[in-house]
């Protein structure tokens, strides 16, 4: 199927339904999809559109419906350094969630992408008040945290480290 009819049969597609089917958010119950649908909103990125730089404030995350992007860090060394290529299906962005809520990778859209943004500050009330939206998030979304800290210590090993002599 061509990827633009793909993409525009996404974007009609009313958002709770988005929201619903996206594989990231698969087996949380109604009440639960329904608070996520109230905190979202629909985005689009062109090719090498920043999407989030680190060090700046996580006001969100983001659920990718299609398209790539590169998820990269900068170590201080005036170069950005590859951590991961995100796709449909992944999430993008768990620095909400924990203060002092700022973004630790910089990502930028490789091509056109569609996503679904959370607002955090709306979703952390929602966790508050209901405890197990919040424990389902935190499950989901730690499994991400340590697939991301292991790939940028993979991509920091393989670029600093020094080689053996024999």
């Amino acid at each position: 199927m061509n990827p633009q009819i793909i993409s525009h049969s996404i974007e009609i597609e009313p958002l709770a339904t988005r929201v619903a089917l996206h594989p990231f958010l698969a087996g949380m119950n109604h009440t639960q999809l329904t608070l996520l649908t109230d905190c979202a909103v629909a985005r689009h990125f062109k090719t090498n559109q920043t999407i989030l730089r680190e060090g700046e404030f996580a006001n969100g995350f983001y659920l990718v419906e299609t398209g790539k992007v590169a998820l990269e860090s900068e170590p201080g060394f005036g170069e950005l350094i590859p951590i991961q290529i995100l796709g449909a299906g992944d999430l993008l962005g768990w620095s909400w969630m924990f203060p002092p809520y700022i973004w630790q990778f910089t990502a930028s859209a490789m091509e056109p992408t569609t996503a679904l943004f959370f607002y955090a500050a709306i979703l952390r009330e929602y966790c508050e008040k209901d405890h197990s939206l919040g424990y389902e998030l935190l499950k989901r979304i730690s499994a991400v945290t340590v697939t991301r800290l292991q790939a940028a210590h993979d991509q920091l090993l393989a670029r600093y480290s020094k080689p053996r002599v024999a």
